[in-house]
Protein backbone atom coordinates (compact mmCIF):
# COMPACT_ATOMS: atom_id res chain seq x y z
CA UNK A 1 0.00 0.00 0.00
CA UNK A 2 1.57 3.58 -0.93
CA UNK A 3 1.00 6.91 0.41
CA UNK A 4 -1.86 8.62 0.04
CA UNK A 5 -2.39 12.57 -0.43
CA UNK A 6 -4.88 14.86 0.17
CA UNK A 7 -5.20 18.74 1.02
CA UNK A 8 -5.30 18.52 4.87
CA UNK A 9 -5.35 21.17 7.50
CA UNK A 10 -5.14 21.33 11.08
CA UNK A 11 -8.22 23.96 12.82
CA UNK A 12 -6.72 25.49 16.03
CA UNK A 13 -6.51 28.44 17.82
CA UNK A 14 -4.66 30.36 20.79
CA UNK A 15 -6.90 29.17 23.42
CA UNK A 16 -10.12 27.19 24.41
CA UNK A 17 -13.17 29.20 23.85
CA UNK A 18 -12.24 30.60 20.32
CA UNK A 19 -14.74 28.92 17.96
CA UNK A 20 -12.30 26.53 16.35
CA UNK A 21 -15.47 24.06 16.24
CA UNK A 22 -17.62 26.56 14.61
CA UNK A 23 -15.27 27.13 11.98
CA UNK A 24 -13.82 23.37 11.37
CA UNK A 25 -18.43 22.95 10.89
CA UNK A 26 -18.25 25.87 8.75
CA UNK A 27 -15.84 24.99 6.49
CA UNK A 28 -16.42 21.11 6.56
CA UNK A 29 -20.68 22.33 5.37
CA UNK A 30 -18.67 24.47 2.88
CA UNK A 31 -16.72 22.54 1.29
CA UNK A 32 -19.32 19.34 1.39
CA UNK A 33 -21.97 22.02 -0.32
CA UNK A 34 -19.22 22.60 -3.02
CA UNK A 35 -19.54 18.68 -3.95
CA UNK A 36 -16.20 17.80 -2.18
CA UNK A 37 -15.45 14.68 -0.02
CA UNK A 38 -14.73 15.66 3.96
CA UNK A 39 -13.23 13.86 6.31
CA UNK A 40 -13.27 15.33 9.30
CA UNK A 41 -11.17 14.27 12.82
CA UNK A 42 -10.70 15.81 16.32
CA UNK A 43 -7.54 16.12 18.23
CA UNK A 44 -7.09 14.32 21.64
CA UNK A 45 -10.52 12.90 23.67
CA UNK A 46 -14.00 14.93 22.78
CA UNK A 47 -17.38 13.33 22.32
CA UNK A 48 -19.63 16.57 21.88
CA UNK A 49 -17.64 18.69 19.36
CA UNK A 50 -17.65 15.68 16.58
CA UNK A 51 -21.30 14.92 17.06
CA UNK A 52 -21.17 18.57 15.53
CA UNK A 53 -18.58 18.02 13.33
CA UNK A 54 -20.13 14.92 11.83
CA UNK A 55 -23.64 16.48 11.18
CA UNK A 56 -21.36 19.64 9.37
CA UNK A 57 -19.43 17.17 7.13
CA UNK A 58 -21.61 13.84 6.61
CA UNK A 59 -18.98 11.36 7.70
CA UNK A 60 -18.07 9.61 11.49
CA UNK A 61 -15.74 11.81 13.25
CA UNK A 62 -12.66 9.72 14.29
CA UNK A 63 -10.35 11.09 17.20
CA UNK A 64 -6.62 11.61 16.54
CA UNK A 65 -4.12 11.78 20.04
CA UNK A 66 -0.75 10.81 19.61
CA UNK A 67 -0.78 8.84 23.61
CA UNK A 68 -4.68 7.82 23.69
CA UNK A 69 -4.55 6.48 20.12
CA UNK A 70 -1.07 6.05 19.19
CA UNK A 71 1.16 7.22 16.42
CA UNK A 72 0.17 4.07 14.26
CA UNK A 73 -3.33 4.44 15.09
CA UNK A 74 -3.13 7.99 13.73
CA UNK A 75 -1.52 7.54 10.83
CA UNK A 76 -3.86 4.26 9.62
CA UNK A 77 -6.64 6.87 10.30
CA UNK A 78 -5.41 9.62 8.38
CA UNK A 79 -4.14 7.33 5.24
CA UNK A 80 -7.51 5.49 4.71
CA UNK A 81 -8.97 9.27 4.88
CA UNK A 82 -6.66 10.21 2.51
CA UNK A 83 -7.50 8.00 0.05
CA UNK A 84 -11.03 8.80 -0.16
CA UNK A 85 -11.54 11.91 0.70
CA UNK A 86 -10.69 15.69 -1.38
CA UNK A 87 -10.25 17.57 1.88
CA UNK A 88 -9.17 16.29 5.44
CA UNK A 89 -9.61 18.82 8.35
CA UNK A 90 -8.15 18.04 12.09
CA UNK A 91 -9.94 20.29 14.96
CA UNK A 92 -7.22 21.07 17.62
CA UNK A 93 -7.61 20.98 21.52
CA UNK A 94 -7.59 23.73 23.38
CA UNK A 95 -4.20 26.07 21.99
CA UNK A 96 -2.03 25.23 19.75
CA UNK A 97 0.65 24.25 22.09
CA UNK A 98 -1.51 23.38 25.06
CA UNK A 99 -1.11 19.86 26.59
CA UNK A 100 1.25 16.93 25.86
CA UNK A 101 0.35 15.80 23.42
CA UNK A 102 -0.60 19.03 22.30
CA UNK A 103 -1.92 19.61 18.76
CA UNK A 104 1.29 21.04 17.42
CA UNK A 105 3.17 17.83 18.10
CA UNK A 106 0.22 16.05 15.75
CA UNK A 107 0.67 19.03 13.28
CA UNK A 108 4.94 18.13 13.47
CA UNK A 109 4.10 14.80 13.66
CA UNK A 110 2.12 14.35 10.03
CA UNK A 111 2.89 17.92 8.01
CA UNK A 112 -0.61 19.07 8.72
CA UNK A 113 -0.52 22.78 8.09
CA UNK A 114 -2.20 24.84 10.67
CA UNK A 115 -5.43 27.04 10.55
CA UNK A 116 -4.96 29.84 13.13
CA UNK A 117 -8.81 30.68 14.61
CA UNK A 118 -8.20 34.03 16.47
CA UNK A 119 -11.08 35.60 18.35
CA UNK A 120 -10.72 39.39 17.28
CA UNK A 121 -13.72 40.93 19.29
CA UNK A 122 -11.60 43.17 21.19
CA UNK A 123 -8.40 43.38 18.96
CA UNK A 124 -7.58 45.00 16.24
CA UNK A 125 -3.36 45.04 15.12
CA UNK A 126 -2.22 42.94 18.03
CA UNK A 127 -4.79 40.46 15.96
CA UNK A 128 -1.69 40.07 13.75
CA UNK A 129 1.19 40.25 16.57
CA UNK A 130 -0.45 37.14 18.26
CA UNK A 131 -1.11 35.20 14.57
CA UNK A 132 2.81 35.93 14.14
CA UNK A 133 3.67 34.57 17.55
CA UNK A 134 2.25 31.19 16.95
CA UNK A 135 3.57 31.10 13.34
CA UNK A 136 6.89 31.55 14.65
CA UNK A 137 6.80 29.75 18.08
CA UNK A 138 8.07 26.17 16.21
CA UNK A 139 10.17 25.89 13.10
CA UNK A 140 8.18 22.49 12.34
CA UNK A 141 5.02 23.76 12.80
CA UNK A 142 3.31 25.20 9.54
CA UNK A 143 0.39 27.73 10.65
CA UNK A 144 -0.47 29.26 7.28
CA UNK A 145 -3.83 30.45 7.04
CA UNK A 146 -5.26 32.83 9.36
CA UNK A 147 -9.60 33.34 10.02
CA UNK A 148 -11.16 35.81 12.60
CA UNK A 149 -14.07 35.37 14.76
CA UNK A 150 -16.25 37.40 16.43
CA UNK A 151 -15.48 40.52 14.21
CA UNK A 152 -17.73 43.38 15.02
CA UNK A 153 -17.75 44.61 11.17
CA UNK A 154 -16.13 44.49 7.45
CA UNK A 155 -14.14 47.94 8.77
CA UNK A 156 -12.79 45.74 11.56
CA UNK A 157 -12.08 42.49 9.43
CA UNK A 158 -10.07 44.99 6.91
CA UNK A 159 -8.56 46.31 9.66
CA UNK A 160 -7.84 42.54 11.43
CA UNK A 161 -6.49 41.19 7.99
CA UNK A 162 -4.29 44.37 7.56
CA UNK A 163 -2.26 43.79 10.51
CA UNK A 164 -0.95 39.90 9.30
CA UNK A 165 2.64 40.45 7.91
CA UNK A 166 3.10 38.38 4.23
CA UNK A 167 3.64 34.83 4.49
CA UNK A 168 0.24 34.12 6.23
CA UNK A 169 -3.23 34.05 4.55
CA UNK A 170 -5.48 35.68 5.34
CA UNK A 171 -9.09 32.88 5.00
CA UNK A 172 -11.95 35.37 6.19
CA UNK A 173 -13.90 36.25 8.95
CA UNK A 174 -17.23 35.41 11.22
CA UNK A 175 -18.98 37.72 12.45
CA UNK A 176 -20.94 38.19 15.97
CA UNK A 177 -23.53 36.37 14.88
CA UNK A 178 -25.82 34.85 17.90
CA UNK A 179 -27.35 32.46 14.58
CA UNK A 180 -24.81 30.57 14.16
CA UNK A 181 -23.37 30.19 17.47
CA UNK A 182 -23.28 26.62 19.52
CA UNK A 183 -25.09 26.55 22.73
CA UNK A 184 -23.03 25.13 25.80
CA UNK A 185 -23.80 22.97 29.02
CA UNK A 186 -21.47 22.00 32.12
CA UNK A 187 -19.45 19.31 29.90
CA UNK A 188 -19.05 21.41 26.37
CA UNK A 189 -21.38 21.92 23.67
CA UNK A 190 -24.92 20.76 23.88
CA UNK A 191 -25.33 17.46 21.86
CA UNK A 192 -26.04 17.46 17.95
CA UNK A 193 -29.02 15.69 18.00
CA UNK A 194 -30.76 18.29 20.73
CA UNK A 195 -30.54 21.32 18.47
CA UNK A 196 -33.21 21.24 16.29
CA UNK A 197 -31.81 24.21 13.73
CA UNK A 198 -28.21 23.02 13.68
CA UNK A 199 -28.34 22.84 10.12
CA UNK A 200 -29.17 26.34 9.42
CA UNK A 201 -26.74 27.07 11.73
CA UNK A 202 -24.27 25.51 9.72
CA UNK A 203 -25.31 26.38 6.52
CA UNK A 204 -25.12 30.34 8.17
CA UNK A 205 -21.85 29.94 9.01
CA UNK A 206 -20.72 28.67 5.82
CA UNK A 207 -22.30 30.91 3.78
CA UNK A 208 -20.21 34.08 5.80
CA UNK A 209 -16.91 32.50 4.83
CA UNK A 210 -17.03 33.17 0.86
CA UNK A 211 -13.46 33.67 1.15
CA UNK A 212 -12.76 29.95 1.63
CA UNK A 213 -14.96 28.50 -0.90
CA UNK A 214 -12.25 28.49 -3.51
CA UNK A 215 -9.27 27.59 -1.36
CA UNK A 216 -7.57 24.45 -0.78
CA UNK A 217 -4.35 23.14 1.29
CA UNK A 218 -1.47 21.68 -0.54
CA UNK A 219 -1.68 18.05 -0.19
CA UNK A 220 -0.48 16.49 2.10
CA UNK A 221 1.08 13.07 1.91
CA UNK A 222 0.08 10.33 4.29
CA UNK A 223 2.05 7.17 4.29
CA UNK A 224 0.67 4.03 4.47
CA UNK A 225 0.29 1.97 7.93
CA UNK A 226 1.10 -1.07 8.78
CA UNK A 227 -1.73 -3.74 8.26
CA UNK A 228 -2.24 -5.45 11.79
CA UNK A 229 -4.02 -8.89 12.41
CA UNK A 230 -6.70 -9.25 14.62
CA UNK A 231 -8.15 -12.22 15.93
CA UNK A 232 -11.78 -12.30 16.27
CA UNK A 233 -11.64 -13.24 19.73
CA UNK A 234 -15.93 -11.98 19.80
CA UNK A 235 -16.73 -14.16 16.68
CA UNK A 236 -20.52 -14.83 17.69
CA UNK A 237 -21.16 -12.75 20.74
CA UNK A 238 -23.76 -9.99 21.03
CA UNK A 239 -22.82 -6.76 22.24
CA UNK A 240 -25.47 -4.40 23.36
CA UNK A 241 -25.07 -0.74 23.62
CA UNK A 242 -26.87 1.99 25.29
CA UNK A 243 -27.20 5.05 23.00
CA UNK A 244 -29.67 7.86 23.66
CA UNK A 245 -29.88 11.29 24.99
CA UNK A 246 -28.26 10.30 28.51
CA UNK A 247 -25.87 7.64 27.10
CA UNK A 248 -24.33 9.29 24.03
CA UNK A 249 -20.45 9.51 24.68
CA UNK A 250 -19.29 6.53 21.91
CA UNK A 251 -16.09 6.84 20.03
CA UNK A 252 -16.74 5.29 16.60
CA UNK A 253 -13.16 3.48 16.48
CA UNK A 254 -14.93 1.63 19.52
CA UNK A 255 -17.81 0.70 17.79
CA UNK A 256 -15.20 -0.36 14.50
CA UNK A 257 -13.04 -2.48 17.25
CA UNK A 258 -15.77 -4.38 18.62
CA UNK A 259 -16.73 -5.38 15.38
CA UNK A 260 -13.07 -6.01 14.14
CA UNK A 261 -12.85 -8.55 16.89
CA UNK A 262 -16.16 -10.29 15.88
CA UNK A 263 -18.81 -8.86 17.76
CA UNK A 264 -22.75 -8.33 16.29
CA UNK A 265 -23.59 -5.05 18.12
CA UNK A 266 -27.00 -3.94 19.10
CA UNK A 267 -28.07 -0.85 20.27
CA UNK A 268 -30.52 -0.06 23.18
CA UNK A 269 -32.47 3.14 24.87
CA UNK A 270 -32.04 2.82 28.92
CA UNK A 271 -34.54 6.05 29.00
CA UNK A 272 -37.30 4.37 26.01
CA UNK A 273 -36.81 0.53 25.51
CA UNK A 274 -38.52 -1.88 28.06
CA UNK A 275 -36.19 -5.19 27.78
CA UNK A 276 -32.47 -5.40 26.52
CA UNK A 277 -31.97 -6.86 23.28
CA UNK A 278 -30.74 -10.46 23.28
CA UNK A 279 -26.80 -10.18 24.19
CA UNK A 280 -23.74 -11.69 25.88
CA UNK A 281 -22.09 -8.92 27.20
CA UNK A 282 -23.28 -4.93 28.33
CA UNK A 283 -21.66 -1.36 27.42
CA UNK A 284 -23.12 1.56 29.35
CA UNK A 285 -20.97 4.43 28.08
CA UNK A 286 -20.78 7.95 29.06
CA UNK A 287 -23.25 10.43 28.38
CA UNK A 288 -25.77 12.92 30.41
CA UNK A 289 -27.94 10.44 33.07
CA UNK A 290 -27.45 13.55 35.35
CA UNK A 291 -30.29 15.18 32.86
CA UNK A 292 -32.48 12.11 32.76
CA UNK A 293 -33.07 11.29 36.42
CA UNK A 294 -36.61 10.66 37.10
CA UNK A 295 -37.09 8.72 33.43
CA UNK A 296 -34.25 6.74 34.12
CA UNK A 297 -35.36 5.89 37.42
CA UNK A 298 -39.08 5.10 35.83
CA UNK A 299 -38.25 2.94 33.49
CA UNK A 300 -38.26 0.16 35.88
CA UNK A 301 -38.55 -2.82 33.50
CA UNK A 302 -35.06 -1.64 31.53
CA UNK A 303 -33.77 -1.32 35.00
CA UNK A 304 -34.69 -5.10 36.23
CA UNK A 305 -33.78 -6.25 32.56
CA UNK A 306 -30.34 -4.65 33.21
CA UNK A 307 -30.33 -6.06 36.90
CA UNK A 308 -31.20 -9.82 35.36
CA UNK A 309 -28.45 -9.44 32.86
CA UNK A 310 -25.64 -8.97 35.90
CA UNK A 311 -27.45 -11.44 38.05
CA UNK A 312 -26.15 -14.48 35.62
CA UNK A 313 -22.87 -13.16 35.53
CA UNK A 314 -22.48 -11.40 31.89
CA UNK A 315 -20.13 -8.65 31.42
CA UNK A 316 -20.84 -4.98 31.65
CA UNK A 317 -18.39 -2.23 31.56
CA UNK A 318 -19.42 0.68 32.33
CA UNK A 319 -17.73 4.03 31.82
CA UNK A 320 -18.80 7.61 33.25
CA UNK A 321 -22.11 8.21 33.18
CA UNK A 322 -22.61 4.96 32.60
CA UNK A 323 -21.19 3.98 35.85
CA UNK A 324 -23.24 6.88 37.89
CA UNK A 325 -26.44 4.61 36.33
CA UNK A 326 -25.05 1.67 37.92
CA UNK A 327 -25.28 3.02 41.42
CA UNK A 328 -28.02 3.00 44.21
CA UNK A 329 -28.77 6.77 43.63
CA UNK A 330 -27.68 9.48 41.53
CA UNK A 331 -27.93 13.43 43.13
CA UNK A 332 -28.00 16.14 40.33
CA UNK A 333 -26.46 18.25 42.73
CA UNK A 334 -29.58 21.01 42.28
CA UNK A 335 -31.68 18.89 44.68
CA UNK A 336 -32.93 16.16 42.56
CA UNK A 337 -32.19 12.28 43.48
CA UNK A 338 -33.05 9.24 42.07
CA UNK A 339 -32.43 5.95 42.38
CA UNK A 340 -30.14 4.15 39.51
CA UNK A 341 -29.94 0.20 39.06
CA UNK A 342 -28.28 -0.56 42.56
CA UNK A 343 -25.65 -2.83 40.90
CA UNK A 344 -22.30 -0.99 42.69
CA UNK A 345 -23.12 -0.11 45.95
CA UNK A 346 -22.63 4.11 46.37
CA UNK A 347 -24.31 7.27 45.58
CA UNK A 348 -22.66 10.18 43.27
CA UNK A 349 -23.26 14.03 43.25
CA UNK A 350 -23.00 16.43 40.67
CA UNK A 351 -20.54 19.47 41.50
CA UNK A 352 -20.95 23.21 40.31
CA UNK A 353 -17.22 23.16 39.50
CA UNK A 354 -15.05 20.23 36.94
CA UNK A 355 -13.66 17.65 39.07
CA UNK A 356 -11.05 15.55 37.04
CA UNK A 357 -9.71 15.79 33.40
CA UNK A 358 -6.94 14.63 32.01
CA UNK A 359 -5.35 11.29 30.06
CA UNK A 360 -5.62 7.81 32.00
CA UNK A 361 -3.91 4.84 31.13
CA UNK A 362 -5.12 1.29 32.87
CA UNK A 363 -2.27 -1.05 33.53
CA UNK A 364 -4.22 -4.63 33.62
CA UNK A 365 -3.19 -8.43 33.49
CA UNK A 366 -3.58 -8.11 29.74
CA UNK A 367 -2.56 -4.94 28.58
CA UNK A 368 -2.88 -1.18 28.83
CA UNK A 369 -5.62 0.92 28.13
CA UNK A 370 -5.88 4.50 27.19
CA UNK A 371 -8.15 6.78 27.34
CA UNK A 372 -8.98 9.80 29.16
CA UNK A 373 -11.61 11.07 32.16
CA UNK A 374 -13.95 14.31 32.38
CA UNK A 375 -16.69 14.53 34.97
CA UNK A 376 -18.07 16.63 37.04
CA UNK A 377 -19.69 14.10 39.80
CA UNK A 378 -18.20 12.71 42.83
CA UNK A 379 -18.03 9.46 43.87
CA UNK A 380 -19.40 7.69 47.36
CA UNK A 381 -19.04 3.94 47.36
CA UNK A 382 -17.28 1.60 49.95
CA UNK A 383 -15.74 -0.56 47.33
CA UNK A 384 -11.98 -0.96 47.32
CA UNK A 385 -10.55 -0.05 43.86
CA UNK A 386 -9.74 -3.31 41.73
CA UNK A 387 -6.63 -0.99 39.68
CA UNK A 388 -5.68 3.02 39.48
CA UNK A 389 -5.51 3.97 36.36
CA UNK A 390 -2.36 6.49 35.48
CA UNK A 391 -2.00 10.34 34.15
CA UNK A 392 0.85 10.41 32.37
CA UNK A 393 1.03 14.46 33.16
CA UNK A 394 1.13 13.70 36.64
CA UNK A 395 -2.38 14.13 37.45
CA UNK A 396 -4.67 12.02 39.45
CA UNK A 397 -5.65 8.86 38.49
CA UNK A 398 -9.10 7.16 38.30
CA UNK A 399 -9.94 4.13 39.88
CA UNK A 400 -11.20 0.87 38.76
CA UNK A 401 -14.39 -1.34 40.32
CA UNK A 402 -15.28 -4.68 40.08
CA UNK A 403 -18.54 -6.10 41.33
CA UNK A 404 -20.02 -9.53 40.08
CA UNK A 405 -19.46 -9.12 36.22
CA UNK A 406 -19.31 -5.74 36.73
CA UNK A 407 -16.51 -3.15 35.54
CA UNK A 408 -17.15 0.15 36.13
CA UNK A 409 -14.76 3.45 36.24
CA UNK A 410 -14.72 7.08 35.57
CA UNK A 411 -12.18 6.23 32.83
CA UNK A 412 -13.70 6.71 28.98
CA UNK A 413 -11.47 3.75 27.31
CA UNK A 414 -10.18 4.08 23.29
CA UNK A 415 -10.89 -0.08 22.62
CA UNK A 416 -8.10 0.40 19.79
CA UNK A 417 -5.64 0.98 22.22
CA UNK A 418 -5.92 -2.58 23.78
CA UNK A 419 -7.70 -5.19 21.97
CA UNK A 420 -6.80 -7.87 24.43
CA UNK A 421 -8.06 -6.33 27.06
CA UNK A 422 -11.39 -4.72 25.48
CA UNK A 423 -12.08 -8.83 24.34
CA UNK A 424 -11.29 -9.95 27.84
CA UNK A 425 -13.70 -6.99 29.20
CA UNK A 426 -16.72 -8.54 27.00
CA UNK A 427 -15.84 -12.11 26.58
CA UNK A 428 -15.16 -13.32 30.54
CA UNK A 429 -14.34 -10.09 32.42
CA UNK A 430 -10.58 -8.27 33.00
Amino acid sequence: MTSAHCPALLVSAPASGQGKTLVTAALARLHRMAGRRVRVFKCGPDFLDPMILEQASGAPVYQLDLFMCGEDECRRLLHDAAREADLVLVEGVMGLFDGDPSAADLAARFGLPVLAVLDGSAMAQTFGALAQGLADWRADVNVAVVLANRVGGERHAAMLEESLRPGLRWLGALGRDAEMGLPERHLGLVQAAEIVDLDQRLDRAANALPDAAGWLPDPVAFPAPIDLAIEPHLEGMTVAIARDAAFGFIYPANIDCLRSLGALIEFFSPLDDAALPECDALWLPGGYPELHLDQLAANASMRQAIRAHHAAGKPILAECGGMLYCLDQLDDGRGSRAPMLGLMPGTAMMQPRLVALGLQQLNLPHGSLRGHTFHFSRLDTSLAPYAIARNPNGGAGEPLFRYGSLWASYVHGYFPSALAVVARTFRDGL
